[in-house]
């Protein structure tokens, strides 16, 4: 409490030196309900429902297989050119057949969507099911 009174004839009021919390918890709450308004709106809009991953990253591999298709459809296995037919064989050459290894893939800006696909394809139909595809990171537009 704030008061004490003493027992006796005086009149004179002891001090007290307790601190009060009342400003202290008033000041609390406030700072409260102003993060519970503020940070909502400090979050991405869209609503996605992301899965949990526990899985460490894996390591990079010592040497990496990149495929790459130039503007002019060209495709390219690591400095090597290859032809559409013979990708499958060249890779299970450049890969000792090993299927799971994974394939790096990266195409110039100006190669038709179909013609991605239909090397997407080819990988597929020769049993490399893990595609990387290759970007470029570009800085956060301000």
């Amino acid at each position: 409490m704030g008061l004490h009174l003493k027992e006796g004839a005086d009149d004179d009021l002891a001090e007290n030196h307790e601190i009060n919390v009342t400003p202290f918890i008033d000041v609390m709450l406030v700072l409260l309900i102003i993060f519970m308004v503020a940070a909502p709106l400090a979050t991405v809009d869209i609503k996605v429902d992301l899965p949990a991953s526990t899985a460490k990253p894996s390591p990079r591999p010592e040497k990496p297989v990149f495929l790459s298709v130039k503007a002019d459809q060209r495709l390219f296995l690591g400095e090597d050119e290859v032809k559409a037919d013979s990708l499958g064989a060249t890779l299970d050459a450049k890969t000792q057949g090993k299927k799971d290894t994974t394939i790096f893939f990266q195409a110039d800006k100006g190669v038709d969507y179909g013609d991605l696909m239909s090397v997407m394809d080819a990988l597929r139909a020769a049993g490399y099911l893990k595609v990387g595809l290759v970007g470029l990171e570009t800085a956060p537009k301000k």
